[in-house]
């Protein structure tokens, strides 16, 4: 059984991934602001209340391992912020906070984790078409397709550093999933694949993966977007 640590847990695809983990039997270390009961409950999971923006709050992480587990095995880069506005009308502000959870986070989180990976270990984030080179890009998506492709470029960097310690680092580039976030930038918009299909991918991915990719960029996208 592994130390799986996952962020973006409160809803949707990584509240998914959280259980089906804890119910395989794996420890879970589950990472959000919000934390939902049904999370707390189980006896496999860990629940941090913590804003992952926050570079002091995410030194919560680095006492848990280094208290309790001692190690990790995965860690997932499942959190995520969209925001769908015209690209002059966004505030340097608003930029700002999306590439604080969907970039900075990524580096300082993975940072702190890294003297606990272990060889074998698998380090997965979670990115999108929108941050593919090349692909259909959308109006308003500016900030937040732009943070995506910065992170699967930090993957890939990452994947080169760490290669003689067997840490594999691979990015899921999706495309879009049906789930709260996403009704909330598009309302309406019915997304062919449900969360916990998705969470389903992943997890098997999260498990596997490491033993046939690393620095790779798998597209996950059965539509457009």
């Amino acid at each position: 059984m592994k130390n799986i640590i996952i962020t973006g847990t409160s809803r949707g695809i990584g509240y998914e991934m959280a259980l089906q983990f804890a119910n395989a039997g794996h420890q879970v270390l589950a990472i959000s602001r919000k934390t939902p009961q049904v999370l707390m409950e189980h006896k496999n999971i860990t629940c941090l209340a913590i804003d992952i923006s926050d570079e002091n709050q995410l030194q919560q992480v680095h006492k848990f391992i280094s208290k309790i587990w001692k190690k990790a095995d995965i860690l997932i880069h499942n959190a995520g912020s969209l925001l769908h506005k015209n690209f002059t009308e966004i505030t340097s502000k608003e930029f700002q906070n999306i590439y604080k959870v969907n970039v900075f986070a990524v580096a300082e989180l993975t940072k702190i984790c890294i003297p606990f990976l272990g060889k074998g270990s698998h380090v997965v984030t979670v990115s999108s078409m929108g941050g593919i080179q090349g692909s259909m890009k959308f109006a308003g998506l500016s900030a937040y397709s732009s943070s995506k492709g910065a992170v699967i470029t930090l993957s890939e960097l990452l994947a080169e550093e760490y290669k003689e310690k067997e840490i594999a680092f691979n990015v899921l580039a999706l495309g879009a999933v049906n789930t709260e976030m996403l009704q909330e930038a598009f309302p309406g918009y019915e997304a062919p694949l449900s969360a916990i299909e998705m969470a389903d991918y992943i997890f098997n991915f999260a498990l596997t993966g490491n033993k046939y990719y690393n620095g790779k960029v798998l597209q996950v996208s059965s539509s457009t977007p």
